[in-house]
């Protein structure tokens, strides 16, 4: 067994990971194996970052990787792998959030800013972050899991694009509302003039 090795640059990886997905629709268990490993922690991230819930993320990465399964044979080739399976993930993602009216996790960790305690004030740090938090909580999903696209995986526009099966002007105009809504709400909350120029600002 032969897995997708981290070091391989982004033509390689998606080259062999485009074969293991043409074994894995005939049915090569194996194949499906390495595909699995190679994927399954990322998605867990992605979703348990949304979620925040171990159960849910656990739960919906493995739907994820059974329909990656299922329609192996569907795959055609027309964008990279990665992004057809994080398509998978989105759908799948959006349908959670919008039945479960689950609350967003910032991608903003605390874990970071525990890092840098000895040069920043933690309690103001935290009370940024929970202002950020409560910006991002107020988006519509598709908002949502367009700023943890960008944000989060650093996907670019197009790659965006390609993984909410939408055209990138949409994608540019969802980041576009969703910084507009958040400096709002940052305004509303009475953030720092400061802090709100230089971190909402700075994305657009």
């Amino acid at each position: 067994m032969t897995l997708v090795k981290a070091g391989k640059s982004g033509s390689d990886t998606n080259a062999a990971e485009v074969l293991l997905l043409r074994r894995a629709a005939d049915n090569d268990r194996e194949a499906f194996d390495e595909l699995f490993q190679n994927y399954h922690p990322r998605l867990f991230t992605f979703l348990f970052r949304l979620t925040r819930s171990h159960g849910s993320a656990e739960e919906l990465a493995n739907d994820v990787l059974l329909t990656l399964w299922k329609d192996a044979g569907r795959f055609r080739g027309e964008s990279k792998v990665s992004t057809w399976v994080f398509g998978i993930a989105y759908r799948k993602a959006l349908a959670h959030l919008r039945k479960r009216k689950l609350k967003f996790v910032t991608f903003i960790e605390h874990e970071e800013t525990a890092q840098d305690s000895n040069s920043v004030d933690l309690d103001g740090q935290f009370e940024r972050e929970d202002w950020v938090r409560q910006g991002v909580e107020s988006l519509p999903p598709k908002q949502k899991l367009t700023v943890m696209l960008v944000y989060f995986l650093g996907l670019s526009c197009e790659e965006t694009a390609g993984v909410t099966s939408v055209p990138v002007s949409t994608v540019k105009t969802r980041m576009f509302h969703a910084r507009r809504k958040m400096k709002q709400h940052l305004i509303a909350s009475s953030v720092p003039q400061d802090w709100e120029e230089d971190n909402v600002n700075d994305t657009e």
